[in-house]
């Protein structure tokens, strides 16, 4: 008997979680990281870090649009919910205010757990003449020709603060010219020295309190009264309007410069800041109070990345090494070995180079003539740009699809972009009302048989700096099917087509893909369909189960309908990183649905999608996440796991580890809350990542060192496989360096 599904109506608002919500709980999660007794403490600074950067950006892009929609009266928005903008806001304001105070304590407490290793951060107060002298000289001989004073007065209006600069806020004794202009002047902290300058071992001194020391050489006969920091966030969120657009190019160019002079959304300053000052700055910028931060410690804590990267091998994680996959053991022609087997690829855990390898082949093959590759975001010393180059100098055609309009990554693309074109790649930029999200490579080689495709495809960027510490899968293929359906995706990039006329997207203009599935064309009806098969499958009297994992979950439909498969029984795991707007384990809404998120050293980063199917374990990887822009505003595709091991290890070997994690999993409550997911009495202590560390131990070929292994020159000298030593030389080093067991286990 067929069971009925009671549908929730699509009006309820009270389904869903608020996206900006959601992320700021993410947030809350990182900051964790660095108040986590686990966490060493060089680590603890980056995830200090991390949670002030993720802040600024979510100030810029997500914050800057509530505000321009709460000023416009627009109450639309792709946040599944209906809460008013302007209450959002307050939300936004009252979190944000506690997460700042929260990673503040834990910065001071984490500072003077440093300095029990000898690693401080002093102030002139408690320094020796001779350090102080050091000091001197360093900032007349590097520091003072850099500072600029910035006078406010009638005869100096005030000054324009730039996105994200530190600035020190001078108080003068003296009044000021007008009874509403405080005597006051401003000294941005120069950005191009070194925020932390080094006293002697491993003891510094912050750039600001060296520049503060010395301000009577900037202010001459002028008596300062005290002095305080502003920091000032700006709306660099911007989207380009397709009829005004003539050279894409030279509209991201121009729209980069522009919000360098953009509206400012936020204001940090020192907490003694009198409020006199503090609304005479707040007048220009033309802020609100509801928009100033109180900082309980330095600004621009973003910084503190510098520092984790001390030479303090006890106070960082456990040292890792990537290896490479078992089927590169031997010397073959990695198109053999493709050809023979997919590859998959698990990053970090397995090493980038096997990509890097995979084009560099590809650039100097006599029988590979054409390589097509998308490039959303790259790293700023990329193997990957030298090989493109490489193979368009040797005649092949090079065809690179270049996202200019990946946000804060604008300026390094356009560079990109044009020193491939200087080397006879034919570049293509996307779209103006689409971003390129997919991340695709495609190799045309001529065989024995005829033309052959190869295809690597990933939930990841083509960047070997993020490669080592994001975690994403790629596919390495020469699947016909799959070679064919990205050929024709290329040609959709490449050629004139509806993408650059209509924005409908009538699926019936595109080719029938065979295998992937492609946004936004068909993406979120595919994963819809497959849903309503796991339902169906359910009435049916089978077993209805589907388990994902992504950074985000927030398309209304998608979530729509997991609360319909819930209610017909489907159980659901998902494994969401970031954002998440469905409310999982409400009864009669979504009780079969459950929620985790991990977050541990590396950034979870790949999606995966699987659909149980009455035993078939249909498994996709994805560039997509369950997001509005990334089913309508962005290129993306999913593409299926087809060979069997390859199958079996996404689900054994990644959502069973991740699921089965009870030291860094959270668990996502009815409330909205998260916790982490308790140790059960019987049950084994599995830290996921850590098992995935251990795994491509057991199971990978030791590489040499990453950084040489990336750039490593196979001609010649074969793969970067290091040799391995035997048990008895292991234990003897285990004996010399029994307190530091990192140099034989990386």
């Amino acid at each position: 008997m067929k069971s009925e599904v009671k549908v929730i109506p699509n009006d309820s608002q009270n389904n869903y979680f608020n996206r900006e919500i959601s992320w700021l709980h993410f947030n809350r999660r990182v900051l964790q990281e660095a108040q986590s007794e686990t966490t060493p403490i060089l680590e603890k600074l980056k995830f200090l870090a991390i949670t002030y950067s993720n802040l600024d950006e979510f100030f810029m892009v997500r914050v800057a649009g509530k505000r321009r929609a709460a000023k416009e009266r627009l109450f639309t928005g792709d946040s599944p919910d209906s809460t008013p903008y302007g209450e959002i806001l307050t939300q936004i304001r009252e979190i944000s205010t506690q997460l700042l105070n929260d990673l503040y304590d834990t910065y001071h407490q984490v500072v003077k757990e440093l300095g029990e290793f000898g690693v401080q951060i002093r102030t002139y107060e408690d320094l020796d003449k001779a350090e102080i002298a050091k000091l001197e000289d360093y900032y007349h001989s590097s520091v003072h020709p850099t500072l600029t004073p910035l006078a406010v007065d009638p005869a100096h209006p005030f000054p324009f603060l730039t996105n994200l600069g530190l600035y020190l806020l001078i108080e003068f004794k003296t009044q000021g010219v007008e009874p509403e202009m405080p005597a006051i002047a401003f000294v941005e902290i120069p950005h191009v020295l070194e925020r932390f300058v080094n006293i002697r071992d491993f003891h510094y001194i912050l750039l600001e309190d060296v520049v503060a020391k010395h301000l009577e050489k900037l202010f001459w006969g002028l008596e300062i009264k005290d002095i305080y920091q502003v920091r000032v966030t700006r709306d660099l969120d911007y989207s380009l309007l397709e009829n005004e657009v003539v050279d894409l190019l030279q509209s991201v160019q121009n729209q980069v410069r522009a919000r360098e002079q953009a509206k400012a959304v936020k204001l940090e300053v020192s907490e003694n800041l009198p409020n006199h000052i503090l609304d005479f700055v707040l007048k220009h910028l033309k802020l609100g109070r509801e928009d100033v931060y109180f900082a309980r410690g330095p600004l621009s804590m973003k910084d503190y990345f510098s520092l984790s990267s001390l030479p303090f091998e006890s106070l960082k994680f456990d040292a890792f090494n990537p290896r490479i996959p078992p089927q590169l053991k031997n010397n073959r022609n990695i198109f053999s070995i493709i050809k023979d087997a997919d590859i998959l690829l698990h990053h970090p855990f397995e090493s980038f180079y096997t990509v890097i390898e995979f084009l560099r082949k590809a650039a100097t093959d006599p029988e590979v003539l054409a390589i097509k590759q998308t490039l959303y975001r790259t790293s700023g010393d990329s193997p990957i740009i030298d090989s493109l180059i490489e193979a368009a100098e040797n005649g092949k055609q090079v065809t690179a699809v270049v996202e200019l309009k990946a946000r804060f990554d604008e300026k390094n693309n356009i560079i990109w972009a044009r020193q491939l074109e200087r080397s006879g790649v034919n570049v293509v930029y996307g779209f103006i009302g689409l971003k390129t999200h997919a991340k695709a490579t495609l190799v045309i080689r001529r065989e024995d048989r005829g033309i052959k495709r190869y295809v690597h495809l990933s939930t990841g960027n083509y960047n070997s700096t993020t490669a080592k510490i994001y975690t994403d899968i790629g596919l390495m293929s020469a699947d016909d099917d799959i070679g064919h359906d990205i050929s024709d995706l290329f040609n959709l990039l490449t050629g004139f087509n509806l993408f650059t006329t209509d924005h409908s997207y009538r699926a019936a203009v595109y080719p029938t893909f065979r295998r992937i599935m492609a946004a936004p064309v068909d993406l979120r009806d595919k994963v819809i369909d497959m849903v309503d098969r796991e339902i169906e499958n359910v009435r049916q009297g089978g077993k209805g189960f589907i388990m994902i994992k992504a950074n985000a979950l927030v398309d209304k439909a998608v979530i729509d309908k997991f609360y319909e498969a819930s209610q017909a029984g489907v159980s659901i795991r998902l494994l969401i990183r970031g954002i998440c707007c469905l409310k999982p384990g409400h009864p009669g809404l979504s009780e079969s649905i459950e929620v985790r998120s991990v977050v541990d050293r590396f950034l979870e980063h790949s999606r995966i999608y699987y659909f149980h199917n009455n035993g078939e374990n249909d498994t996709f990887l994805s560039s997509a996440d369950l997001m509005p822009r990334n089913m309508d505003r962005r290129i993306e595709i999913m593409f299926p796991i087809l060979n069997d091991l390859a199958k079996a290890r996404i689900i054994n070997e990644v959502l069973e580890v991740y699921w089965q994690d009870n030291t860094k999993a959270r668990r996502l409550l009815p409330d909205g809350n998260y916790e982490f997911v308790p140790l059960e009495k019987s049950a084994k202590k599995v830290h996921s990542q850590q098992k995935l560390i251990e795994l491509a131990r057991e199971q990978g070929l030791k590489s040499l060192p990453y950084e040489k292994a990336i750039w490593h020159n196979t001609k010649g000298r074969g793969r970067p496989i290091a040799k391995r030593e035997s048990k008895s030389v292991l234990k003897l080093k285990g004996k010399r360096h029994k307190n530091d067991s990192k140099e034989h286990k990386s």
